[in-house]
């Protein structure tokens, strides 16, 4: 079973998702250059948002090489001394490198839930207890084999989009969340910002010039994001556990509704959540995103803006894809403006898109 989000959302002048120049991340499509906010931003922004964390509090992880830090409290916790926390943190270190640091970090950076840094720090003991005069020579191939562990992760947002590492002491998690890269409905065209920086309080020798100029790169775009959820691997990712999976769902579709990037937001403030949402349920695991609605760019015209314009394409489109391809499912449209999506229940609120979305998701169901 698959639950897919199609959004449009308009955001005003902004610089959401910079490349390594400082410049609005962009893309060609369809010929045309369009704004583009990278699909790893979007998930960023999502499981670090404050309605994500606080609706599955305790149930996300952290992504960090700072795994003496993330150990210390777990190995005061078994009452170990300072020497023998020092020792384990720092054999923790070399976990998927096989290189141990001085400076409590890993490698590379690890994406672990609390119950994991919990059950690897009474592992480590373990494996100090049963030889404490041998573990500081154990090589990391011997640590992480007498680590490893099958057990699923339990962390939400692992569940969600996924893990990799070369540690063999954590197991690889398939994404259950397919993420589009958001590009712009229309073509857009790149903007600077002039500043400059000026002296409160100058002195009578420097006269009234600006301290520093600069400028910004900026843009301002309607989007199309896609999200492609298949709900049987988020089963699986979390054990079978279908409450805990619901939960997970229900935050995330708060939190992709009313999550921003937060790329220079201090200057822009760009906080616009999107005007349409659809949402399709369906048996059929064949993942359909409706981008190429959006080939040739959306431009307002005398029937609407560019918002309306691009919810009509993506309405029109997304109907003509059900009827050639025999697509069947269920449909909820969530819209700020008048304009109905052929086959979708219309709902009038965030809240109630929510639970119509898992209403539809039958209980047991894979």
């Amino acid at each position: 079973m698959l639950v897919e989000f199609h959004l449009i959302q308009n955001h005003a002048p902004s610089n959401l998702n910079r490349d390594d120049t400082g410049s609005p991340k962009e893309a060609v499509f369809g010929g045309y250059k369009r704004a583009r906010i990278s699909s790893q931003c979007l998930k960023r922004s999502i499981r670090r948002s404050e309605i994500f964390q606080s609706a599955l509090e305790g149930q996300v992880a952290t992504r960090s090489r700072q795994i003496a830090t993330r150990l210390r409290p777990v190995l005061e916790a078994l009452e170990c001394d300072e020497a023998v926390i020092e020792l384990i943190a720092k054999k923790a270190t070399a976990l998927g490198s096989g290189k141990e640091s001085d400076k409590g970090e890993t490698r590379q950076t690890m994406f672990l839930g609390d119950e994991e840094v919990s059950r690897l720090g009474r592992q480590l003991v373990a494996l100090y207890d049963a030889d404490r005069a041998a573990f500081a020579s154990l090589k990391n191939e011997d640590v992480e084999k007498a680590l490893k562990d099958a057990s699923l992760p339990r962390s939400v947002d692992i569940a969600l989009f996924g893990r990799m590492t070369t540690s063999a002491a954590f197991e690889d998690v398939s994404a259950a969340m397919q993420v589009a890269h958001a590009l712009s409905t229309s073509k857009v065209e790149r903007q600077f910002d002039y500043y400059t920086a000026v002296d409160d309080l100058p002195s009578p020798e420097d006269g009234m010039g600006a301290d520093m100029i600069g400028d910004v790169e900026f843009n301002s775009a309607t989007y199309y994001k896609y999200f492609s959820l298949d709900w049987t691997q988020l089963l699986k990712n979390l054990g079978g556990d279908e409450e805990a999976a619901r939960k997970t769902l229900a935050a995330f579709i708060q939190a992709m509704a009313l999550t921003t990037p937060t790329g220079k937001q201090n200057s822009f403030a760009a906080h616009n959540p999107p005007d349409g949402i659809l949402v399709e349920v369906k048996e059929q695991r064949v993942p359909v995103s409706y981008a190429n609605a959006f080939v040739e760019p959306a431009r307002p015209n005398g029937e609407g803006d560019l918002v309306a314009v691009s919810i009509g394409k993506l309405a029109q489109y997304a109907g003509q894809l059900k009827r050639s391809y025999g697509l069947a499912g269920q449909s909820f449209w969530l819209s700020t403006r008048d304009v109905p999506v052929v086959g979708a229940l219309s709902v009038e609120s965030l809240a109630g898109l929510s639970e119509a979305v898992l209403q539809a998701i039958p209980s047991g169901r894979p």
